[in-house]
């Protein structure tokens, strides 16, 4: 596996105002965080004004810059979502502080993570909630919930330094699926599903996916796991005389 960076990495997903990337990196420096990645930012990249914001924080400088949320994560192996809306999805819920010490026991075991931030207008989308092992909700106010962009960083950034460190929970992990290896299992077992007539009525289709997708996040899986599970999904498929188009990638 490659090397197991010592911190997780920080995604900003469709971040709005250049400002506010300036400041999340410029926190994210001070505080000893150097991953940041970038998702399809909405006034483009480069931006003068995350530049200046920035004040030469050289996490900007090493930022990378993504325009699909499974090149973002593809690379991770575990993930957390922050958001302050109930999603109705049956994920933990953890405090900044709580995740944490959860994330440092996490990256002790071996895993590669990462935790996503959503962009001013209306937070994380469901898609990449439905991607995380665990939400990350901040004790704000019910009644103004809305937290800007670079200070929910800021608090993260915080703990990661403040906290009280790892509990000795995750057992050492040596192949764990990465969001990548995840997203394709996803997309081939969704495929024959809806061949076979599963979603149905159509219009239930997002929430089924959605249940379906968060049952198998909630499992870990490990690389041969899901090799066998495409495995048996493919064995399925040949079995109702379709070996003509199943999926191969």
């Amino acid at each position: 596996m490659p090397q197991i960076p010592a911190t997780p990495a920080f995604i900003l997903h469709t971040p709005q105002l250049g400002e506010n990337i300036g400041a999340a990196a410029r926190v994210m420096g001070n505080f000893g965080l150097p991953e940041l990645i970038i998702l399809d930012p909405r006034d483009g990249w480069p931006n003068d004004k995350a530049v200046t914001m920035s004040a030469g924080s050289p996490v900007l400088d090493n930022a990378r810059v993504e325009y699909r949320l499974g090149d973002a994560i593809h690379d991770r192996t575990r993930l957390y979502a922050t958001t302050a809306r109930p999603r109705g999805m049956e994920k933990p819920v953890m405090t900044a502080r709580e995740a944490v010490s959860d994330i440092k026991a996490a990256i002790e075991a071996g895993e590669k993570v990462g935790v996503m931030f959503g962009g001013e207008k209306s937070g994380l989308p469901n898609e990449a909630v439905n991607m995380a092992d665990a939400i990350i909700t901040l004790p704000v106010d019910r009644s103004f919930s809305s937290l800007n962009l670079a200070q929910a960083v800021a608090v993260i950034a915080y703990e990661w330094t403040a906290g009280e460190g790892a509990p000795a929970e995750f057992e050492p992990v040596s192949d764990v699926a990465v969001r990548e290896d995840l997203e394709r299992m996803f997309e081939h077992f969704e495929y024959e599903l809806d061949r076979a007539g599963f979603f149905h009525p159509p219009s239930k289709t997002p929430l089924m996916v959605q249940n379906l997708r968060n049952a198998f996040i909630r499992g870990r899986w490990t690389e041969q796991e899901v090799r066998t599970f495409r495995g048996a999904v493919k064995a399925l498929a040949l079995g109702r005389g379709k070996a003509r188009v199943v999926r191969e990638d």
